[in-house]
């Protein structure tokens, strides 16, 4: 860990990159990591005032010192990896905390004071019925979080979920639990902004606002993505190599793509569409803005347009009609 982490600090500070308004510890459990290389690379980063620090934590791994490292390094957000409060769903999704864990942490970002919190949820996990979600739901719900994530379980190919249909999610399953969520952490004044994602006002994670609006990005570490005004790469996979890239002054750099003007606004139409800022209602085909419309999939007036809520469960099928503007601008997405 500790070699990892000073390359990543040496990474971060080789690169010069301009003052950040996010920096974001995911892609893992970075909370099992000391708080003494945590903050190293902090550090190291150069933040602009106010800058969010978000890092991703499994209840399991959280106590009260960790958390006074971290404030005290400048994190002001905690992600926290719930998962489930069903104890028969949480071993079925391999995860090594129960719901007494899962509050007992959630209790001690609440008394240390972290600025802001959230809670990340996923259904659709193996012996998971809609009791079970819906349980959850409303007991995460009762914490009052400022922020809640709820993603549905998806199988990935090589993973032991993929070699066991048995334990494959439905998606009209699926659909039903996002309905569920939708209206549980709506009634308890969390409005989707994204999505997977309801936070009360002010309290939107403002990293993955920069995503979701195109912005430019720096990824450090292994298998880290990054992107910069239309150019997108990504660093080797693996720590081990990763580590040596730096160690010999090498870039960490795997492959790289880079967007087209065309691509890029279309992209970026793709993005603005799983917010609820929506896209322009041109961005659609006339015949297609009526259809998708009077399909209940999209609402809104001759300005703009968002996803209902049956639109974001078929966010792939609406975006697909979109429509580029053909040109390199996109500030109007």
């Amino acid at each position: 860990m500790a070699s990892y982490a000073h390359a990543c600090a040496a990474d971060v500070e080789r690169a010069r990159l301009p003052s950040a308004t996010s920096v974001f510890f995911g892609g893992g459990t970075p909370s099992l990591m000391p708080t003494d290389l945590l903050t190293r690379i902090v550090r190291a980063v150069d933040r602009a005032p106010g800058c969010e620090v978000t890092v991703e934590a499994n209840p399991e791994s959280v106590t009260s010192q960790s958390l006074d490292g971290w404030l005290a390094a400048g994190v002001t957000r905690v992600s926290m990896g719930v998962q489930s409060l069903a104890p028969h769903v949480l071993r079925g999704l391999g995860r090594d905390h129960d719901p007494l864990v899962a509050r007992q942490a959630v209790a001690m970002v609440k008394a240390a004071g972290v600025p802001t919190w959230n809670v990340d949820l996923i259904y659709g996990g193996a012996g998971e019925t809609d009791d079970d979600w819906r349980s959850t739901v409303e007991a995460v719900a009762a914490l009052d979080p400022p922020h809640v994530s709820a993603y549905a379980l998806t199988v990935e190919p090589g993973t032991p979920l993929a070699a066991d249909p048995r334990r494959h999610p439905d998606d009209d399953v699926q659909a039903g639990r996002y309905h569920a969520a939708d209206e549980v952490l709506s009634a308890a004044g969390l409005a989707n902004y994204e999505i997977s994602n309801w936070a009360r006002a002010g309290e939107e994670c403002r990293h993955n606002l920069l995503y979701w609006s195109q912005g430019d990005y720096r990824g450090i570490g292994c298998a880290a993505h990054s992107h910069e005004r239309g150019r997108r790469w990504w660093n080797v996979r693996t720590p081990e190599r990763y580590i040596a890239a730096i160690s010999d002054g090498r870039s960490p750099e795997a492959a790289a793509d880079v967007l087209d003007a065309r691509t890029r606004d279309l992209e970026a139409r793709q993005l603005a569409l799983r917010t609820r800022r929506g896209v322009p209602a041109s961005a659609f085909a006339p015949d297609d803005l009526a259809n998708l419309t009077e399909a209940g999939l999209l609402q809104g007036d001759l300005d703009r347009v968002v996803l209902t809520r049956d639109g974001r469960l078929l966010f792939n099928e609406v975006a697909v009609r979109l429509q580029s503007t053909g040109g390199a601008g996109t500030s109007n997405n």
